[in-house]
């Protein structure tokens, strides 16, 4: 069972590297990156998911192959939401966009965006499947008051407040954009019985957070990387820190992808159902 656990996880792999092998050269060669982009994101989910089951076993697509193939109508919503804030953020806009009819951008846009989630809850998957994680299972307890109605509305209130000052003051409050979302959806979870971070962070396990925050971040560096010499692209204007970039990006813009993370995580607990593991799966076997 192991060694064929193992083949079906080398051959996931084998497709999603083929995939990104060539589909990587293509999006930079072509001015196509709005066709191309899916297969190429699709590949990178199906090489990563590969070798997550390769080093403990079990992966998303073999846990849940349904709730796998959910993740990518979900994801579009999810980016969506993001796309309506920067209509009054301004922080990033696409090159090439007025070469397509509203409808035609929405569409391709909306299929680019669907990988938005698998992709990201395949890197924190993968930084899961590391030994080094196991550390962070028993850190400081966080100290929530229990499932009262207070501190939900607190956590409420402070996810609106952090949401309305993006809104009010776009130029001096824009970070809050990847923050406000977190505390309206954390406390939203706890009502619903669905799961939240702080059932795990009351018992001092950080490891969910870790891989998510981790997780997202090297997400983040496959997008930027390979945004770079794609057409169409996206470029940024951050105020106040929008040097040194890396790629498109100025480098504290990266500390935007460890929230955002947070937040696909909780949407996915409202939407999914709590056994669907989404995510992170118990390892089982694992490689250093």
């Amino acid at each position: 069972m192991k060694s064929a656990t193992r083949a079906s996880g080398w051959r996931t792999l084998g497709v999603g590297g083929a995939l990104v092998a060539l589909f990587w050269p293509l999006n930079w060669i072509c001015e196509s990156t709005h066709v191309l982009f899916f297969p190429l994101w699709l590949g990178y989910v199906l090489a990563v998911d590969g070798l997550v089951q390769v080093r403990t076993g079990t992966s998303l697509l073999t846990r849940a192959p349904r709730t796998f193939v959910l993740l990518f109508p979900l994801s579009v919503p999810s980016w969506w939401l993001f796309e309506a804030f920067n209509e009054r953020l301004r922080n990033w806009e696409y090159l090439g966009a007025e070469r397509f009819s509203d409808l035609e951008y929405f569409l391709y846009a909306s299929l680019s965006f669907s990988t938005v989630v698998p992709a990201v809850f395949e890197s924190a998957e993968l930084v899961r499947s590391f030994r080094f994680v196991e550390r962070f299972g028993r850190g400081p307890k966080f100290p929530r008051a229990g499932d009262s109605a207070s501190y939900r509305w607190g956590l409420a209130f402070l996810g609106v407040a952090l949401t309305a000052a993006t809104l009010l003051w776009p130029r001096q409050c824009f970070p809050f954009v990847w923050m406000g979302p977190v505390f309206l959806l954390e406390p939203l979870c706890l009502a619903l019985g669905r799961r939240a971070f702080t059932d795990e962070l009351v018992r001092g396990d950080w490891r969910t957070w870790t891989s998510l925050w981790l997780g997202g971040l090297l997400c983040g560096c496959f997008w930027e990387m390979w945004n770079i010499h794609s057409y169409p692209k996206w470029i940024y204007h951050v105020p106040y820190v929008g040097f040194w970039k890396v790629f498109e990006m100025p480098i504290l813009g990266y500390l935007g992808y460890l929230p955002f993370a947070m937040e696909l995580y909780l949407m996915a607990q409202l939407v999914l159902s709590r056994e669907a593991g989404i995510p992170l799966g118990e390892r089982r076997e694992v490689s250093s």
